[in-house]
């Protein structure tokens, strides 16, 4: 009796780890590549693109991101991160650009670096949050080619898959987002109005380190559930050995 009930503790208890195992693996998964998470995809809106740094090269920590810009964008407003400092790129056009609204411009903003205060150790992740105006067109995919230099090494995240190539099948895409339709005129236009009016720099600043706290609170959230889990599956195992040995008590009297 006593070998039968040790046995299905045993296995029990494998079956525990082994769905813990699974679990970690998928959430380390999940979270393999630098990605773009933006916060809107609206045609021609503002919109605030948070790139996830999940991990170093290999095992190096990340000491610089470099994320280059598209051609369809003209420059881009880096938030600041207290853990890096960050400078932005420019670019010299090889004829003049006409805007919307009639003037033009020589030149535009085509990478945003951000360097490390100290490596990013590799268990660690961190998230950098660029504000963009999105252009206005409805369908393209806009592709941010990302260089993380680390410690030792380098990972360059720039492949594009090609006409009829599985994007998962790609070693290390580069972060990508797709522009959707404009939002309707009742919402889209009083955006526009904000978003056109000067406003206080502290403002921009909160609202996009809001954005930040609310990706990272996420994570964070995402991280508890699953501590939270594996709690519940060892107090499981744990009961399972109080009942069988209660029933051996039982038996015996």
């Amino acid at each position: 009796m006593t070998t039968i009930f040790l046995r299905r503790t045993i296995a029990s208890a494998a079956a525990t780890g082994g769905a813990a195992v699974l679990i970690l693996t998928a959430a380390a998964g999940a979270s393999a590549h630098v990605g773009v998470k933006p916060d809107k995809t609206d045609a021609n809106s503002y919109a605030l693109l948070t790139f996830g740094i999940p991990h170093g090269c290999e095992e190096s920590g990340t000491t610089k991101v470099a994320i280059n810009l598209p051609a369809e964008l003209n420059d881009a407003q880096p938030t600041v991160n207290p853990n890096w400092t960050v400078e932005k790129v420019t670019e010299q056009l090889a004829e003049p650009k006409k805007l919307a609204d009639g003037t033009s411009i020589t030149k535009r903003t085509s990478q945003i670096v951000y360097t490390a205060k100290a490596p990013l150790e590799h268990e660690l992740r961190d998230a950098l949050v660029l504000s963009v105006k999105l252009p206005d067109a409805a369908g393209s995919t806009l592709y941010f080619p990302t260089l993380q230099s680390c410690e030792t090494g380098q990972t360059d995240w720039s492949e594009i898959a090609e006409d009829g190539q599985d994007p998962h099948s790609l070693k290390a895409p580069a972060p990508s987002i797709t522009i959707t339709a404009a939002a309707s005129a009742g919402g889209h236009g009083a955006a526009s109005a904000a978003h056109t009016t000067e406003a206080p720099a502290t403002a921009n600043h909160a609202t996009e380190q809001a954005a930040v706290v609310t990706d990272s609170g996420a994570d964070a959230r995402s991280w508890a559930g699953l501590a939270a889990g594996l709690g519940g599956l060892a107090l499981g195992g744990v009961a399972f050995a109080r009942n069988g040995s209660k029933r051996r008590q039982e038996s015996a009297t």
